[in-house]
């Protein structure tokens, strides 16, 4: 399966000039926030396959358009092809005008979503806005990530955790990182496609109870 994971800065090849070779074999695009509805629109109308979203704490739109086409996982679980993907959007709060949460709020969103994941058979990908706190952050508030997500990846120990907030522009941020629960944790600031093996996909009808996107 190849994922493409995007967030925070808009790609011209994945819409003025539409890269089809790029995008060949990607099975399902993951939006990590803060990207309008338009651009979330154009993609898919062109990829074609499902897209996935949570709200960064720039997407306040988002109340009032919603991407078309696109399938939001903001404090939910879906499952595509048998893989469990949570989301959690957003950042600290850091004035009245952004999406954002306190760290009490997120822990408490936190919790109610590992307890979702426990009775519905783990989480493979957790899909976030900020990152975890000391993981990739940076030191400013508005920068700053969850000590909330720190205690959710060792709880639920997903396979992959993808997030954005942080531009690879900032300088000297790291790509991808392993969290010491073994979960690959991928800055998709931008763009970056991650391929998962075939052969390590859960087998068909081995989990039930989710919503599947193809399903949606």
């Amino acid at each position: 399966m190849r994922i493409l994971g995007i967030s925070d800065v808009e790609e011209d090849w994945l819409t003025t000039y539409y890269d089809h070779e790029r995008m060949r074999d990607v099975d399902l695009i993951i939006s990590c926030g803060d990207l309008p509805a338009r651009y979330l629109e154009h993609i898919v109308t062109l990829a074609n396959v499902p897209l996935l979203y949570v709200p960064g704490n720039h997407d306040t739109d988002y109340a009032r358009h919603q991407p078309e086409g696109c399938i939001s996982i903001e404090g939910g679980i879906r499952s595509f092809r048998g893989l469990h993907i949570m989301g959690l959007g957003g950042s600290l709060k850091y004035n009245g005008t952004v999406y954002g949460f306190s760290e009490q709020e997120m822990r408490w969103r936190a919790a109610k979503m590992s307890l979702l994941a426990q009775s519905t058979g783990g989480v493979d990908i957790l899909v976030t806005h900020a990152p975890i706190r000391g993981f990739g952050d940076l030191d400013d508030l508005p920068h700053r990530g969850f000590e909330a997500f720190d205690t959710l990846v060792e709880r639920l120990r997903p396979r992959l955790m993808l997030h954005g907030h942080i531009h690879m522009a900032y300088g000297r941020v790291a790509r991808t990182r392993t969290h010491p629960v073994g979960t690959t944790v991928i800055n998709v600031c931008g763009a970056h496609i991650i391929d998962i093996p075939d052969d390590e996909l859960p087998a068909a009808g081995e989990r039930r109870g989710l919503l599947n996107v193809d399903e949606v």
